[in-house]
C-alpha cells in the first residue's frame, strides 16, 4: 500500500489520476446540469405561461397491480429528467435508407464533444489540497473556447448535408452563416478584456478580478466591497459594452432564442436534427444544453469573478479548512453559472425570433462595429489610466 501511495505522489502520476478524477468529476456535474437545465426550462416556462409544467413523475406502483396512487419520491417532478433519459434510451434508433450513415452518425458526436471539451480550460474552482481546480491549465484559454467550440458547426453542417432533406439542410446552411457570422463579435468582445488585464490565461484572470475587482462589477474584491475608484469606471465602460456584445453573441452560438434560426419548428419542423431520434437526437439536445453551460461559465470566468466571492476565502488553507473552502468556492462558481442558466431560459420564453435578415444585420452591421470601436475605446482609456 505504501508503494502504491509513493506511486501516486510523483508528480507525472499525480498529475494523471488528478487530471482524471477532475474530468470524471466535471463530465458528471455537466450532465446532471443538462438534464435539470432542461426540466428547470420546462418549469419556468410553464411559471410564465401560468401552467404547472411537469410535477408528477414519479414510480408508477399503479401499472404493478397495487391500486394505489404512483410513488412520487421525488417533489415537484424532479423525477421528469431520469424518464426524458429512459424515454430517449430506449426509442428505436431508426436510420432512414436515403442518409449518408457514416457522417449521419458521427454527427452528433462532434456537436457535444466540442462543447464538452471546451469546457476544459474553465476554472471552476480555486484549489483542494493543492490541486488547481481546472483540467487544463493554458495560456490561451479564450482562444481555445472559442477554436474548439466552432468545431461543433461541422456537426450540424454534416447532420443536415447527410439527411439528404430539404430542411435539415436548409438548418445547417442557416447554422453555418450564424455562427461565422457571430464568431466575430465573439471573439473581438473579449479584446478590451485581455487589453486591461494583459493575460490570456483563465486562472490568471480569476485571480485579477479577485485581487482588483470583477469585471462587470469592479468594486467587488477579496477584501471588502467598496465604490470604484476613477480608473475602474473608466475601464467598467468598455467592459460592459463587451460584456452585452459577448452575452448576445454567445445567445446566437448556441443556437438560442432568438436566434435559434437554424431548428425554427414554424419553418424548418426542427432543422438539422429533424431526421434523427433516439441516442442521436439526445446527442443532439445534450449539446445545445452542453453549448449553453459552456458558455455561462466562460461569462462567468471573464465577467463576474468565477468562482470568487467576497468574504469567501479560496482554498490555499491547509488540512480539511482547505477542502472545505475550495468546496465552497466551487459551489459559487456553479451557483453563478445555474444563474446565468435561469437568464438564458427567461430571455428565451420572452423575446420572439429574429427574421434572418435582422439576424445577420445584428451581426455584421451593429455588433462587428461596436465590438471593433470597443477596442480603440479601451486602448485609448488604458493608454490615460498607466
Amino acid at each position: 500500500m505504501n508503494a502504491i501511495l509513493q506511486f501516486l505522489s510523483d508528480p507525472l502520476p499525480f498529475l494523471v489520476w488528478t487530471t482524471l478524477a477532475k474530468s470524471a468529476g466535471l463530465l458528471g456535474v455537466v450532465l446532471v446540469m443538462v438534464s435539470y437545465t432542461v426540466y428547470a426550462e420546462r418549469r419556468v416556462s410553464s411559471l410564465m405561461q401560468d401552467r404547472l409544467g411537469p410535477n408528477r413523475t414519479g414510480f408508477p406502483t399503479s401499472l404493478l397491480g397495487f391500486g394505489i396512487k404512483d410513488w412520487s419520491p421525488f417533489l415537484g417532478g424532479l423525477g421528469q429528467p431520469i424518464a426524458d433519459a429512459l424515454k430517449l434510451l430506449l426509442k428505436e434508433d431508426f436510420t432512414p435508407a436515403y442518409v449518408n450513415k457514416f457522417y449521419y452518425w458521427i454527427a452528433p458526436g462532434l456537436g457535444i464533444g466540442a462543447a464538452i471539451i471546451s469546457l476544459a480550460v474553465i476554472p471552476f474552482g480555486s484549489s483542494i489540497a493543492g490541486v488547481d481546480m481546472v483540467i487544463a491549465n493554458v495560456d490561451i484559454g479564450p482562444l481555445f473556447v472559442f477554436a474548439i467550440s466552432s468545431l461543433g458547426v461541422y456537426g450540424i453542417v454534416l447532420a443536415g448535408w447527410s439527411s439528404n432533406s430539404k430542411y435539415p439542410f436548409l438548418g445547417a446552411v442557416r447554422s453555418t452563416n450564424q455562427l461565422i457570422s457571430y464568431e466575430l463579435a465573439l471573439g473581438l468582445s473579449i479584446v478590451p478584456l485581455i487589453l486591461i488585464i494583459g493575460k490570456l490565461n483563465l486562472v490568471e484572470i480569476v485571480s485579477y478580478q479577485v485581487q482588483n475587482g470583477w469585471m462587470l462589477l469592479p468594486g467587488i474584491t477579496a477584501k471588502a466591497p467598496h465604490l470604484p475608484t476613477l480608473e475602474q469606471f473608466l475601464t467598467w465602460i468598455p467592459v460592459f459594452i463587451a460584456f452585452l456584445v459577448f452575452t448576445i453573441s454567445m445567445f446566437a452560438e448556441t443556437n438560442r432564442l432568438p436566434f435559434d434560426l437554424p431548428e425554427a419548428e414554424t419553418e424548418l419542423v426542427s432543422g438539422y436534427h429533424t431526421e434523427y431520434s433516439s441516442l442521436k437526437f439526445a446527442l443532439f439536445f445534450l449539446g445545445e444544453y452542453t453549448a449553453m453551460i459552456t458558455g455561462s461559465a466562460l461569462i462567468v470566468t471573464l465577467f463576474l469573478g468565477g468562482w470568487h466571492f467576497p468574504g469567501i476565502p479560496d482554498g490555499s488553507a491547509a488540512g480539511w479548512l482547505g477542502v472545505m473552502w475550495g468546496l465552497v468556492n466551487i459551489g459559487v462558481f456553479l451557483a453563478k453559472v445555474v444563474a446565468f442558466l435561469i437568464f438564458f431560459i427567461f430571455i428565451r420564453w420572452t423575446l420572439p425570433r429574429f427574421r434572418y435578415d435582422q439576424l445577420m444585420k445584428l451581426g455584421w452591421i451593429w455588433f462587428f462595429e461596436i465590438a471593433l470601436v470597443n477596442i480603440f475605446i479601451t486602448a485609448l482609456i488604458v493608454t490615460y489610466v498607466h
